[in-house]
């Protein structure tokens, strides 16, 4: 009998994985523009020293150079080269006093705070990462200068590439200055047909990931404009609306993919003319008929309804828009300025508010601080709500026109999220560990060139970057091919200028090298050997092979210590987050009474989606990761898995709760919530006693499908908290 073919283990697999990406022309052209042009004139000016550092530095931006909008670009590429000018001002001024063996603590120190910036949001980690590797190089090259100009020589080549994405950006369409956040919004759309074109299919939860995706990209965009102006103007407030909308017709979608049956193919249409309407600045057109055939399919239609308004209109409502508060929602204004309003709105939008008459608003405002109080105390955080046992009664709900300040987002769970917490103090540790041995071992074996070892790991061992071993073979598959491609242009090309030549080829490929790790290390490694080159060691390409090879072999061994390794401590917290915040979702989907302003409900459903994917990701990662203790460790995957269904038949609920379904008694929405934020506490806190909640088997909700499903969900992740 033959045997069944076994499976690739996920962490041998995961080296071999490829990214679809279409190709960005106008990051190709920029990286084309920078490294090798800055080092051609710093040669052809008689400073090469300058260039070197300059080319560096358009390096260092360009592998933050995705695509985005502007805004996007300065935060994004803006924000680590100034970290890295710091960088390089710290790891030259340690060269200029001559530090020797003192580098070894001082980069430690370093690495740690890089490694625990890696808690802190993909921007604030690239931005410690290249800190970091600027200090060591810094440190370690060989160039003339006084510390402040190598800095300034650095930050000038960043800014180089920053001033390029702002020349060099493709042609703004019909949609005028807001192209980038268009475009963005119209991404959400194109994501919503995708995924109703997946409803019933066995790719509808991962559409519905994207959908995610696509809406956290479109909010970023929309919140970056507040960075750089004080008020959104009338256009951004529109666009705002126009997302709204599509976070209104997301919940709707979100509805439909639990019911689990096909949609015709006309329903993904409406979606689709939305995006295309974005994009060109011509109305939508007409849409297709309304069905009710069911809750889910009814508000969809209402929705889409309601968004084929919100495309009518060719100026905002208000400040707040016309679902109190879409504005707010998309993060084009801020929740202040809902609360001050922007009165030009037009009167059949207004808050009752303003119809009364003088004296009526002085007797509301006496009444509007006890209200708020007791709107603070019914928004207590989690933990609050478990002392005072958990009880969400009937007085809890809101009801129909009771106010309720609506925040931009909600109160995010910060547990593990601190740079100096649990996770970001381990971290830190395994960074800092890393560099410190890779560069003690390198001043032991070669004090001329020694930098090259702690470089080579910092770009390694950052937790939140992907699998070590992956990351390792792929780091060390590059820069062979990269040291053969740079070695054989030497033996080709004579000059001077062939260094610079290779480094813009380098340039030229590292926005596409994005797909893939080893590529993209074959990019980097033809532009710092083209550096090394002409700063006076055009021997160094082999020992480059050698060094990378002790780089790897260091952070494998130290990278997987037993406290560095263990995926509880690097994504317990994240999971830990993302089961918090859909407990408090489900909580809000279960006290709002039909009627209520939903900004809140929408509010609370982008965080748990937000969390959720979060530790998607870092659940991902630490399944690929190459560690012993795997079996000691809750499968994180079906953790996240379960919690995302469990939002999901949540969304659903929500939506048959506001058709008139069954609301369920207050002794079950508290059941649930309370079993929830029970294997929370139990993932948070293995060593603690499991709570009563924890143990007690969750029974169906009569008469409800969805909460049926919310307690099939948590009693399959009550067995992983149980076994945590």
């Amino acid at each position: 009998m033959p045997r069944a073919p076994r499976a690739v283990p996920t962490w041998l697999a995961h080296p071999l994985r490829w990214q679809r990406l279409p190709v960005p022309w106008a990051a190709v052209v920029r990286g084309a523009l920078c490294a090798g042009p800055l080092l051609a004139a710093g040669l052809a000016t008689g400073h090469p020293a300058a260039g070197v550092l300059a080319g560096l530095g358009s390096m260092l931006a360009g592998v933050n150079d995705r695509p985005g909008t502007r805004r996007r670009g300065i935060v994004h590429i803006g924000l680590p080269a100034l970290a890295s000018a710091f960088g390089m001002l710290m790891g030259a001024t340690l060269q200029t006093v001559g530090a020797g063996w003192w580098v070894v603590p001082a980069l430690f120190a370093v690495g740690f705070v890089s490694g625990a910036g890696s808690v802190a949001g993909p921007v604030r980690s690239n931005a410690g990462m290249q800190m970091l590797a600027s200090t060591i190089l810094g440190a370690g090259m060989p160039l003339s200068g006084a510390p402040w100009l190598k800095a300034l020589y650095l930050l000038a080549g960043c800014l180089w590439l920053l001033l390029l994405r702002l020349v060099f950006h493709p042609p703004r369409p019909a949609g005028g200055p807001l192209s980038g956040e268009r475009a963005a919004v119209a991404t959400v759309f194109d994501a919503l047909a995708d995924a109703l074109d997946a409803v019933g299919g066995p790719g509808a939860e991962a559409a519905r990931r994207r959908l995610t995706a696509a809406l956290d990209r479109a909010d970023e965009a929309l919140r970056l404009r507040r960075l750089l102006r004080r008020r959104p103007s009338p256009g951004e407030r529109l666009l705002a609306e126009r997302l709204a909308a599509a976070t209104a017709l997301c919940e709707a979608s979100v509805a439909l993919l639990w019911e689990a049956r096909p949609l015709p193919a006309r329903v993904a249409e409406g979606p689709r003319r939305f995006a295309e309407a974005l994009r060109t600045g011509r109305p939508p057109g007409r849409l297709s008929a309304p069905e009710t055939s069911s809750p889910a399919r009814g508000a969809f239609d209402r929705a889409l309804l309601d968004a084929a308004v919100v495309f009518a209109r060719t100026e905002p409502v208000d400040a707040a828009g016309a679902d109190g508060g879409p504005a707010v929602i998309s993060g084009a204004v801020r929740p202040e300025e809902r609360e001050s309003g922007d009165q030009r709105g037009s009167g059949a939008q207004r808050e009752p508010e303003d119809q009364r008459t003088p004296g009526e608003r002085r007797e509301s405002e006496d009444q509007r601080v006890p209200e708020e109080r007791r709107e603070s105390e019914d928004q207590r955080v989690p933990e609050e709500r478990r002392e005072s046992g958990g009880q969400l009664t009937s007085g809890d709900r809101l009801k129909p026109g009771e106010p309720r300040k609506l925040r931009s987002e909600a109160p995010p769970v910060r547990r593990g999220r601190s740079m100096f917490g649990p996770a970001g103090r381990d971290y830190g540790l395994r960074v800092g560990l890393c560099i410190a041995v890779s560069a003690a071992v390198a001043l032991a074996l070669r004090a001329e060139h020694w930098y090259w070892l702690p470089a080579t790991a910092t770009f390694l061992v950052k937790p939140d970057l992907g699998p070590l071993f992956s990351r390792t073979v792929n780091r060390f598959a590059g820069t062979v091919a990269g040291v053969l491609v740079f070695a054989a242009a030497g033996a080709v090309l004579d000059g001077w200028w062939w260094p610079a030549l290779v480094a813009g080829a380098g340039g030229a490929l590292l926005p596409f090298a994005t797909r893939h790790f080893a590529l993209q290390t074959v990019a980097i490694t033809l532009m710092v050997l083209s550096f090394v080159h002409v700063s006076g060691d055009p021997q160094a390409a082999l020992e480059r092979i050698v060094d990378t090879s002790a780089a790897c072999a260091l952070v494998l061994v130290v990278g997987h210590l037993p406290r560095l390794a263990d995926p509880r401590r690097r994504v317990g917290h994240k999971v830990t987050a993302a089961l918090r915040a859909t407990e408090t979702y489900l909580g809000e989907v279960l006290r709002t009474e039909p009627g209520h302003d939903r900004g809140e409900r929408l509010v609370r459903r982008r965080a748990a989606y937000r969390a959720l994917g979060e530790a998607r990701a870092a659940a991902e990662t630490a399944a690929a990761e190459l560690v012993a203790a795997r079996g000691r460790n809750p499968d994180w995957l079906t953790v996240v898995t379960a919690a995302e269904r469990i939002v999901d038949a949540a969304t659903a609920c929500a939506v048959r709760l506001d058709h008139g379904a069954r609301r369920p008694t207050p002794q079950e929405a508290r059941r649930l919530c309370e079993a929830l934020t029970a294997m929370a506490d139990a993932l948070e806190d293995p060593g603690r006693p499991g709570p009563p909640a924890l143990a007690a088997q969750i029974p169906p909700v009569p008469g409800c499908a969805t909460l049926t499903d919310v307690a099939a969900e948590l009693e399959h992740l009550r067995g992983f908290a149980g076994a945590a």
